[in-house]
This record gives structure tokens, sequence and C-alpha cells, in this order.
């Protein structure tokens, strides 16, 4: 393979986005990885403790994840997700032991409002209404100014959904980011919020089948290569140094920076990238037997949003965690557990083998005021582009989002 070279910095979701949407079109990609393995946050690797392979931490996607599902569909593995068949949400509330199922589709709003029995429990017709507040929030607005706070509805949904899409706590949380995966989910019909989670894990699905779509294409992987700096001449990248001094770029050759915002800023001085981040907290357990047809849980009074269950290994996630974070590991290992057995009916046993799994830096804060900060994928260099989940991609800081970034700076790398 002939022609310009595009150097994809960071084989994250977002550098592996980019890279499979340029060696489609038989565009020839060098992938540089400070890491030894690519995936990101969005991996999956074998724990000693538990005995199992495990993801890093717990992703859900919905069917109106159009960006995600396309990638899929590329690197061959669209068949690797799984979840139920209609849109439904089943949720558990921790203090009251109270059940109930919420069933998203173009009709969830009017039902909820004209018939008590496709409410949530203790929520009003009222409450329901305020969603459409979400059409028109202000940049300025956050999730609890539009939505709550003082009503059961928010409690026991709202907050639950907006905390784990945004990392952010709702009463920080901007409304405007929320408000753009409504439109694409919620407000499309009972496919687009169908949710979906990997079968086996986020490798299975996102990582290694897009490894081996990019090599059999003729990709070349660079793994623990980290990059050091930026030769900038000319208005261009002219050279990238990767600790042995600079290394020429051609005149046609391209360059994607997706690492993270920090990294970011450092190669590439007076770029503006959010500044403040939010952490996530995951407890994975091995239950005693596997646990047939369920997949999750979305829990209200609880530690933690959402619990997973493949097989016998129970996830528990906690975002907007940066207390939670601070704590020790068996602190939060007994507190979790407590609500994984309460959730599962297990009873009174004991704390099973256990991972706890802290990203103290897993998001940037989606506040009003960072998401001001978020740059596009244009820079003010020629051949450099920008990729990454905090990037001005106006979703949150999803797998969506890390995907749909790393398209968009193919697409201007293919303009150039």
């Amino acid at each position: 393979m002939t022609g310009p070279i595009t150097h994809i910095i960071g084989a994250g979701m977002s550098g592996l986005s980019a890279a499979v949407s340029l060696i489609k079109t038989g565009h020839r990609v060098v992938v540089h990885e400070s890491a030894g393995h690519a995936g990101g946050r969005c991996r999956s690797f074998h724990d000693e403790a538990l005995g199992r392979r495990i993801d890093n931490g717990n992703h859900l996607l919905l069917g109106g994840n159009r960006a995600a599902h396309a990638y899929l569909k590329d690197i061959g593995a669209e068949a690797s997700l799984t979840g139920p068949e209609r849109a439904e949400f089943h949720f558990l509330d921790l203090k009251t032991a109270e059940r109930w199922t919420v069933t998203l589709d173009a009709g969830f709003l009017p039902k909820a409002v004209f018939s008590k029995a496709g409410r949530v429990p203790g929520s009003r017709p009222l409450d329901y209404l305020k969603a459409f507040r979400l059409a028109w929030a202000g940049g300025e607005t956050t999730v609890a100014q539009c939505l709550g706070p003082d009503n059961a509805l928010f409690r026991r949904f709202w907050e639950p959904i907006s905390v784990a899409i945004l990392n952010t706590a709702a009463q920080e949380g901007a409304a405007s980011l929320l408000s753009t995966v409504m439109r694409e989910t919620l407000f499309r019909g009972q496919a687009a919020c169908r949710p979906l989670i990997a079968k086996r894990g986020l490798s299975d699905s996102f990582v290694d089948p897009a490894v081996r779509f990019l090599e059999g294409r003729g990709a070349d992987f660079r793994l623990n290569n980290r990059l050091r700096g930026l030769n900038i001449g000319d208005a261009r990248v002219a050279g990238l140094d990767f600790g042995d001094g600079p290394a020429a770029l051609d005149d046609g050759d391209t360059v994607v920076l997706a690492v993270p915002p920090p990294v970011a800023a450092g190669l590439l001085p007076g770029l503006e990238v959010p500044g403040e981040f939010r952490a996530i907290v995951n407890g994975h357990f091995r239950l005693e037997r596997k646990i047939e047809g369920f997949s999750f849980l979305g829990l209200s009074g609880g530690l933690g949003q959402w619990l997973f269950v493949r097989g016998d290994v129970a996830s528990v996630t906690v975002s907007a965690a940066d207390d939670l974070a601070e704590e020790d590991n068996a602190s939060i290992a007994g507190r979790l557990w407590a609500d994984v057995a309460l959730a599962l009916g297990l009873g009174a046993v004991p704390l099973p083998p256990h991972r706890i799994v802290k990203e103290k830096r897993a998001t940037f804060a989606q506040t009003p005021e960072q998401e001001k900060r978020r740059p596009g994928a244009r820079t003010g260099l020629k051949n450099l582009f920008l990729a990454g989940d905090w990037t001005a991609t106006g979703l949150p800081a999803t797998i969506e989002g890390s995907i749909r970034s790393g398209r968009t700076a193919a697409d201007l790398v293919l303009k150039t």
C-alpha cells in the first residue's frame, strides 16, 4: 500500500474508530499507543482474584447509538451485543424493596401522563411533562433544574439515568447533553431505546475485532510507543517525536490526536480542553452460581446506579464517584456487595471474591462550564485533527461519542 499516511496517536475507541473509517477507504494508517494494549478504558482483562475475564468498566449501549452499531458492523462484530427484545429498563429501590419496569417507546410520556399503570411508583402526571423541557434546555441549565429535583420520577428514573450517561451529578450535569441523547433515543421509538451490553466483554466486541480488521488490511500497530512531542512548522505537524528525536512526516501525511485532554493540551500548547474530571468506581463480584436470563438492573436508593450480571459475575457501577474513590477498597467492596446481595435476593451471604476498579479521571466533568471548553476536531494546524469523547461532539463522553469523534476526524483527513 502506498500513498500518504495518517498517524493515529492513541488506540482507544476514538483512535480505533478513526483508523477503521480511514482504512476502509484504502488509506494507510499507523496507530501509536502508549500502553501495551488497545482499547483505552474500553477493554477486558483476566482478573486473578475472580478467576474470570472482566471489563474494566460497565458500558450500556442503546439501539439508537448509530455510530457504535455502524462501527461494530464494519469490524464484523455486530452480533456481539445482547439485550432484551423490548426497550425495558428494570429498577429496584434498595430502601423500600419496590421493583418496577419502565418501557421506553414513542408513547412513553403520553401513557405515563394518562395511565397510572405506566408510571414509576410515586410519580405524578405533571412530573412526566417536565421531560419536554429537555427539548429547549439552554446551555447553562442543569439536569436537576430541568427535571427535578423534588419528585419521584426524578429520583427513581431521571437521576440514575443522567448520572450514568453524564458521569456527573444531576445538580451540575448539563441538561443539553442529556437532551441530545433523548432526541436520538427516547424520541425515536422503542428500537432506538433498546438497551444492549456486550455478550462476552468489551474487548471481544469493540477492540479485538477492530485490531484484527485493521491488521488484516495492513495497518501498523506500534504499542508501548508514547508520543513525546510534535515538531511544528509552516502551520503543520512536520514530525513526531517518540523519544528518539522528531521523525519527519511527508507532505501529505496527517495526524489524528486521540489522547486524553491533559495529554493533548501538553502536546499542543494553547489548546483549550476540559480541565475538571469525575471518577467512576466499579465493583465486580463472583457469584456461587450463574444467573440465566438477567443482564442489568437500575438501582435507586443505594450506592451505585446500575447492576450488570454476566454468567456468574455481578458488576455494579457507581458514576460521579469522586468521594467514593477516596475510600479504601475493602470498605467499598462491603458496601457494594450489600446492595448486590439485596438486589439478587441472595440473603446474608459473605463477601465473595471481588475486584474494585477505580478510575479517578474516567471522564471530564460534563457540566455547562466544562462543555464550553470542548474543542472541535480541527486545529490551527492543517494536518492535525483531534478525536476523543472530550471533543465537541455534542454528545456525552460515552462509547458513542468516542466512535463518532473518530469518524469526524477521519472525514476531515479524507477531505484534506
